[in-house]
């Protein structure tokens, strides 16, 4: 049940606080004053799109926050353990929107996802408006109608997870004939790129070696001269290094013979001389060794161009072009084993669907039975709602011409569809090709009460449920939203005197102009401003004595004489 709502920069309310009890709550107001604003923040908190637009000119932020009292609500409770939030008998959800597009929700005071909140808002809220004329409207979620009412969820569950089962095998089986139908090509196309790399021998880092050598082919001329000379300048030519190295030693041990203090060793002298001496036996060897060689160039120019050629075509790297070749020998061998993952998954949803069928039938016979119960429950409602000639009808479609076997959907095997009369000899029709805008409010009333009764969710929230109606029906949809309201609370939108005068809490809907800024206000009437309201709401802005009365005798009619004497005293003093 909600039981706080608290709304901050949202639209053209400023700041608005408001504590709603439980039976039925009536909300009444001029057009445009904000009515429909309270429902749209409260659609925030079910997980509606988030928009700058719903921030109050000239704020940064918006927020909606609600409390909710969830008692006696065991699978939620259960629900919200499993997301990882502790549990009590109160739950608060808050939801935070951004001009710059940094929103936030929270859960009990712990940030978590849009996702989050809606698999739990789910449970606690309902809101009827003009959209449900059109869900009641669409046959598509008649069965979800039905399967509410029966309490079948469960069984549905199941079965959807069977039917998505199947659905994923199906999409699986029909990749593979897909692959089936062009093996023959594709095997020889991925035969003939097999054997196109593995011919080329290709070995990681073999194209950096071939550039090194390429290169250094290309510049023997310069590597010889470069050799040439540091060979003479260290051994070859007199005055070379290693002569004045023998000079400068001879000078070192002649003055080693005079002064032993000095502290170099023979043995270190001795080593560069010999390092310097193979040194240039090193490039003497290196340079025999060099000679320009057409032919083999010729071979490393062809070998980079058919490495480059693979790589265009496989791969950036020889490492790519070796992984490729490793996936199309994989799938050689996926191709190869086709038939039998054909076959196998073949038999696999062979014995799904039949597990399937099963589960369909069996969720089938309970609609059935749920179907009729129902069909009965909403005859009886629609007949106290001024439609006494009135037939409802949940028909189930047949199978089409020659076919044996039911048609899987996502719901089961059933196509199911609401038909009405509204008179007497007339053939039903659809729903949707029959039903008018007052007899569409009053059949989505008799449905939400009918599905109140087993239905978990706390709040329902009607916006304007007297969309087509008015006079004595108007007074039957008051009294059936009392009803409902037995079963769990109801926040009710309406311009309708006949409906407002059920409510058990009345609330005025306001909007006041204050420095320049338009704020909207919701307060609690009293019984004396009750009066008034119901009054204006029948004569208009200027109470007369007789609008008045007339109101009067119709709260007298809802509830009695003791609450309206009360207000008629305090209106006379």
């Amino acid at each position: 049940m909600l039981t706080e709502l608290s709304i901050r920069n949202f639209a053209i309310i400023d700041e608005l606080n408001v504590s709603f009890p439980t039976g039925l709550n009536i909300l009444t107001g001029e057009t445009g004053a904000g009515k429909s604003i309270l429902i749209g923040a409260v659609s925030l908190l079910l997980g509606d799109r988030a928009s700058s637009d719903m921030i109050r000119s000239q704020e940064d932020t918006a927020m909606v926050e609600a409390m909710f009292n969830i008692g006696e609500k065991s699978d939620l409770k259960e629900k919200l353990k499993e997301m990882g939030f502790l549990v009590g008998n109160e739950l608060i959800l808050k939801r935070i929107v951004s001009r710059t597009g940094k929103n936030r929700v929270y859960i009990d005071g712990q940030l978590a996802t849009l996702g989050m909140l809606s698999a739990i808002s789910e449970n606690l809220v309902n809101i009827c408006g003009q959209h449900e004329h059109q869900v009641i409207l669409n046959a598509e979620n008649h069965s979800d109608i039905v399967d509410e009412f029966g309490g079948l969820q469960p069984l549905r569950a199941e079965y959807a997870e069977m039917y998505d089962r199947y659905l994923f095998l199906n999409e699986k089986l029909g990749r593979l004939l897909s692959m089936n139908k062009t093996r023959d090509e594709r095997v020889e196309f991925l035969k003939f790129h097999l054997k196109e790399i593995d011919e080329a021998a290709v070995r990681v880092g073999e194209d950096e070696v071939l550039l090194d050598e390429k290169k250094i082919l290309n510049s023997i001329q310069k590597l010889t001269e470069y050799a040439r000379v540091a060979y003479e300048s260290l051994y070859g030519k007199p005055g070379s290094v290693q002569e004045e190295i023998r000079g400068i030693t001879a000078n070192i041990r002649e003055i080693k013979k005079i002064d032993k203090g000095l502290n170099l060793s023979d043995k270190d002298i001795d080593a560069v001389y010999y390092q310097l001496e193979d040194a240039a036996m090193t490039l003497r060897e290196y340079i025999k060794n060099l000679s320009y060689d057409p032919a083999r160039l010729e071979v490393i120019d062809d070998r980079l161009d058919l490495l480059g050629k693979l790589k265009r075509k496989y791969g950036r790297t020889l490492d790519e072009v070796l992984k490729k070749r490793n996936e199309i020998e994989d799938e050689l061998g996926a191709i190869s084993s086709v038939d039998e993952e054909i076959e196998k998954i073949s038999k696999e949803m062979e014995a799904q669907k039949g597990e399937m069928l099963q589960k369909a039938t069996l969720l089938s016979q309970q609609r059935r039975e749920s179907a009729a119960v129902l069909t009965k429950a909403i005859e009886d409602e629609i007949h106290d709602l001024r439609m006494e000639k009135a037939a409802f009808k949940v028909i189930f479609g047949k199978p089409a011409s020659g076919q044996d076997t039911p048609v899987f959907n996502p719901r089961g095997i059933d196509v199911i569809e609401f038909y009405l009369t509204t008179n007497v000899g007339e053939t039903a029709k659809p729903l949707n090709r029959i039903a008018s805008g007052g007899e569409l409010s009053r059949i989505m009333l008799v449905v939400k009460k009918v599905v109140a009764k087993t239905g978990s969710v706390g709040t329902l929230i009607f916006d304007e449920v007297d969309s087509g109606i008015g006079g004595a029906v108007a007074e039957d949809v008051g009294k059936k939203l009392r009803d409902v309201s037995q079963h769990h609370q109801i926040i009710c939108i309406t311009h309708l005197p006949q409906i407002a005068c059920f409510g058990d809490t009345h609330y005025r809907v306001a909007k006041n102009v204050s420095g320049e800024r338009t704020i909207a206000s919701v307060n609690v009437l009293s019984e004396e401003e009750r009066l008034d309201e119901i009054a204006r709401m029948l004569g208009g802005a200027e109470l007369t004595k007789k609008t008045r009365a007339h109101a009067r005798e119709m709260l007298e009619m809802s509830r009695g004489r003791e609450g309206v004497k009360s207000a008629e005293k305090g209106a006379n003093q």
